[in-house]
């Protein structure tokens, strides 16, 4: 199967090491992935900042370079939920109306893409270790992914995943948020941390990076023992 990947920016900037690993597993699963290296941001900053017309610009070119047929698949569930459920808005009674609907429809965050469309859960991965598992808003409630990343874990051998309480609560990111309510944000991602310490985990995993990004920070700034791990570097562990 022929796939387009999409690398959202800050992942390109800051975590490139698990765009390469989803790269991995994808061509375990006997995909063919293709990168355009002229794609760049789907938008949504500037979406949620209020930029519309700015974010619309930013967007009319994700859509020119993710043309064609193929599934489109990101290690974000946040920018794969903005394009799905707010590019409509976005192209509301415009030209690219029916183009929107299409790639709102090729586009999967990459759990969901090796569950619900490549239809595997086992990648032989081995990771010995304990963790929790963070459900971003953007996954639970834009993409709708709830047991397929707990399923590929769960095929993970020597992990232990335990679930912590609330773990459908924010962290606290939210994007422009953590900048705006930087006072919440903090608060919020101290009751992650500390939920996810009650488990007794080593790690934290989550389908969204920028999750894991403000958690990291607070966990760095306090000097706590756990570690934070996207999905596709769990499922890339222990075999070459």
């Amino acid at each position: 199967m022929k796939i387009q990947l999409f690398i959202p920016c800050f992942i390109d900037q800051l975590y490139p090491e698990t765009a390469f690993n989803m790269v991995k597993v994808l061509e375990k699963a006997c995909c063919e992935v293709s990168y355009n290296t002229n794609q760049t941001c789907c938008g949504q900053p500037a979406f949620n900042a209020g930029f519309w017309n700015e974010a619309r610009t930013v967007a009319t070119k994700f859509i020119k370079d993710f043309s064609g047929e193929e599934y489109i698949v990101a290690p974000s569930a946040s920018c794969v939920g903005f394009v799905k459920n707010y590019y409509s808005k976005l192209f509301e009674n415009s030209s690219l109306h029916n183009q929107v609907k299409d790639i709102s429809g090729r586009i999967f965050e990459f759990s969901s893409f090796l569950t619900d469309v490549l239809k595997i859960e086992n990648f032989g991965a081995t990771l010995n270790a304990r963790a929790t598992y963070h459900d971003s808003c953007a996954a639970l409630r834009e993409c709708n992914i709830k047991e397929g990343p707990r399923k590929l874990l769960s095929k993970v051998r020597g992990l232990e995943l335990v679930e912590m309480n609330d773990n459908e609560t924010c962290c606290g990111f939210g994007g422009t948020f953590a900048v705006k309510f930087e006072s919440i944000s903090v608060a919020m991602a101290d009751q992650k941390v500390n939920h996810a310490l009650a488990t007794g985990a080593e790690y934290i995993i989550s389908t969204d990076l920028s999750c894991l990004l403000q958690l990291e920070s607070y966990i760095k700034a306090k000097n706590i023992s756990l570690k934070t791990m996207h999905i596709a570097d769990v499922l890339a562990s222990g075999w070459e």
